[in-house]
């Protein structure tokens, strides 16, 4: 039944749109001017204030308010996904402009393969919206980009391993805290993670509190990935700096969710990788969690309002990136205006 729910949903939103997403005028998914206001200007670096640690660089497309508000809003909670392909649209220029930074001052060579890592919505908001936004907005950009021919997929290898507070009530601190460990790679999504530049993406930031925490999640399963390999193809030399690497990582994050429980006054549990913390996941599922061209978005079906090609067109392309498995960047559909207010010459 619920199956049906989304289906509908989807269907009445792509033949019969009812209103703007950003103002309410009528028949039409998304009007020029709350268009503009989406992705009419180029993305920039945006940073929280405090800014967590091991946030990476995060680019966003908009400024979360008035009209973009309404847009996410609708698209989230309302089910209005026809806003899917413009938001994606909007995701993509922001994906776009971090990989571009993160390979400034090198060659132009063709740009490699990139994995787009959609942080996750718990079950029961899943449930209760009858779609995963981040993940919906995260296959629209993929498909945005590999029109523009990049070599893109979504990895949704992200879960939460345990049971978080409601968030609207916490303060910058609390929020960390609530969130250290709580996010885990599915068992098989590091050889996943392994096959390209990743690249967390969502449809906004607040505090940065969950983009550091999946950050922190990703380095962990590679490190522990890249020490596995080593051991079974015999390179002892690469196996211990790879295991040292997943140690170091763990235990530095560990000591940063420690200090920001202690003053932050929320609760977050810290233990390390638990066996059988993922018991309803099977061993496919890393794979299963992988998106590539086979989406309604990458067969270029258009939801009713969208511009054919999205909004501004992309560059020629963003310069080498990181190793695969690397975090390089994260990026977002909108951040709060105070976080586009920074020095862009502190990288």
């Amino acid at each position: 039944m619920e199956g049906v729910r989304r289906w509908w949903q989807e269907l009445t939103g792509l033949v019969l749109p009812a209103e703007c997403g950003g103002c309410g005028r009528a028949r039409t998914v998304l009007c020029p001017e709350c268009r503009a206001a989406l992705d009419g200007s180029p993305p920039r670096r945006v940073r929280p204030v405090p800014e967590p640690a091991g946030l990476p660089a995060v680019h966003a497309a908009a400024r979360y308010a008035d009209e973009v508000r309404a847009v996410l809003l609708a698209h989230k909670e309302r089910g209005a996904l026809g806003l899917a392909r413009p938001l994606g649209v909007a995701l993509a220029g922001a994906v776009w402009e971090g990989l571009g930074e993160v390979g400034e001052g090198e060659g132009p060579p063709p740009l490699g393969n990139v994995l787009l890592v959609p942080l996750p919505s718990t079950p029961r908001s899943v449930r209760a919206r009858g779609h995963d936004p981040a993940r919906r907005i995260a296959l629209a950009a993929a498909g945005e980009l590999r029109r523009a021919g990049a070599s893109v997929r979504v990895a949704a290898v992200l879960r939460q391993r345990r049971t978080v507070a409601d968030q609207s009530g916490l303060n910058s601190r609390q929020r960390r805290a609530n969130l250290v460990g709580a996010l885990a790679v599915v068992p098989g999504g590091a050889r996943v993670l392994c096959g390209g530049s990743v690249v967390l993406v969502d449809d906004l930031i607040t505090t940065g509190a969950s983009l550091a925490e999946a950050a922190r999640a990703v380095r962990v399963a590679v490190a522990q990935e890249r020490a596995a390999a080593g051991a079974r193809e015999g390179d002892q030399a690469a196996a211990a700096t790879a295991g040292e690497e997943a140690v170091r990582v763990t235990a530095g994050e560990r000591a940063a969710g420690a200090t920001a429980t202690a003053s932050g006054n929320a609760t977050a549990t810290t233990d390390g990788w638990r066996a059988g913390a993922f018991a309803w996941t099977d061993r496919a599922e890393g794979a299963r969690a992988v998106y590539g061209g086979v989406t309604r978005e990458g067969r270029g079906v258009r939801p009713s309002g969208a511009r054919e090609g999205g909004g501004r067109g992309m560059p020629a392309g963003p310069a080498g990136v990181g190793h695969a498995g690397d975090v390089v960047c994260a990026a977002v559909v909108a951040a709060p205006p105070d976080a586009f207010e920074i020095n862009r010459n502190c990288r």
